[in-house]
């Protein structure tokens, strides 16, 4: 996936802020030589411009020249639990932001051979062909103007849970099976509940390229979360999945524009039907392109009584979160990162993570989501 490159700090702002933030996420780790080099690969992925190597992160902050193999211990052999780090990371985003809704968003990672944790081919609708790529699904806490991603899970195709020489040479947990799109989102969802103390905010998930979004919705439903899910217009077709369709009706809304101002956008929306163990009522909705035809994704949602304009704001949480991670692909290493075992790849996106929400919240200053300025690459 190629994402928007941009500088998002000047070099050398804001260390003591990493020392900081070192403490207050992996403060918990019981060897002192696990916190330095928590410290040390934190403000290498800061400060290293380009490609993110261990050797060049290691040369980026360290005079050791054996740094880099310490930092490759930690990264891919050290046992730590990264689940405080990103609970400790939760908090810290909520006593500094306005959360607005939980984002889920499958980020696709290209990868060359076949020994990377994971890896699979697969069709990425972003890019518009197959690809050889881990697949990654992203919690983000989605604010005003910024996203701030704080759990993360693996898919694992069967190929990976069903062969134990796979699993013993990836150190795939036992407790690790075969789980669809829909179940990791539900788990991410899940663990947020347990860990957040915010007030309950609606999800807004990312389905577009499976077949099964009914069993996250009506799981969502059962738990009274709201949502907002993109799902494919062919997964809605009359008769699809027992949704029955009243008339489609063409609305206004008012949506803020790329500068910032409002602007009108044209609405194709329904109410549905939808029979999940009990009959609910659900809005699907599309926006129209300026030539008026309907756009390529169709949101469902139980938000029935919103406004239109509510709604179309929920669903830019999903594109700029969609951007975060193409962000997070050039400056934070999630594409140069080599690592092949399961805890390796839980390890570096939590402090990968944690770099990127630093370098947001610590300077709020700087521009760092081009979703202002509408700039994606596909």
């Amino acid at each position: 996936m190629n994402g928007t490159r941009a500088r998002l700090v000047p070099p050398g702002v804001g260390i003591y802020a990493v020392d900081t933030l070192v403490e207050e996420l992996f403060g918990y780790l019981p060897r002192t030589d696990q916190r330095r080099w928590a410290h040390v690969y934190l403000r290498g992925l800061v400060l290293t411009e380009g490609k993110k190597s261990m050797r060049r992160l290691a040369e980026s902050v360290s005079a050791s020249p054996t740094a880099w193999y310490s930092l490759q211990q930690f990264i891919n052999s050290s046992p730590w639990e990264w689940e405080p780090a990103r609970d400790a990371l939760t908090r810290w985003v909520e006593e500094r932001s306005s959360v607005r809704a939980w984002t889920l968003t499958p980020v696709a990672l290209p990868k060359r051979g076949d020994h990377s944790v994971g890896v699979h081919q697969r069709f990425v609708p972003s890019t518009g062909r197959r690809l050889n790529c881990q697949l990654g699904i992203a919690l983000f806490l989605s604010c005003p103007g910024a996203n701030f991603p704080v759990d993360w899970r693996l898919f694992l195709p069967r190929q990976w849970t069903d062969d134990s020489e796979l699993r013993q040479r990836a150190r795939i947990p036992k407790t690790e099976s075969f789980q669809p799109q829909w179940k990791h989102m539900l788990d991410l969802v899940e663990s947020m509940v347990a860990r957040t103390s915010s007030p309950a905010v609606p999800v807004v998930a990312d389905m577009s390229d499976a077949t099964d979004f009914g069993e996250l919705t009506s799981r969502l439903g059962d738990t009274g979360r709201d949502f907002i899910v993109a799902v494919h217009p062919r997964q809605l077709a009359p008769g699809a999945g027992n949704v029955r369709e009243r008339a489609w009706s063409r609305r206004t809304a008012a949506v803020t524009g790329a500068d910032g101002r409002f602007r009108q956008a044209q609405v194709l929306s329904t109410l549905t039907r939808r029979q999940t163990g009990e009959q609910r009522t659900y809005r699907l909705f599309t926006e129209l392109d300026p030539a008026g035809r309907p756009g390529s994704q169709v949101w469902l949602t139980n938000l029935v009584h919103h406004r239109l304009d509510e709604l179309l704001e929920l669903t830019r949480l999903h594109i700029s979160s969609a951007i975060t991670a193409d962000l997070m692909d050039g400056n934070y290493g999630l594409l140069d990162f080599a690592g092949r075992s399961f805890p390796a790849w839980h390890h570096h996106m939590t402090m990968a993570s944690a770099a990127y929400t630093h370098m947001r919240l610590a300077h709020a200053a700087y521009p760092m989501e081009p979703l202002l300025a509408g700039q994606r690459s596909a």
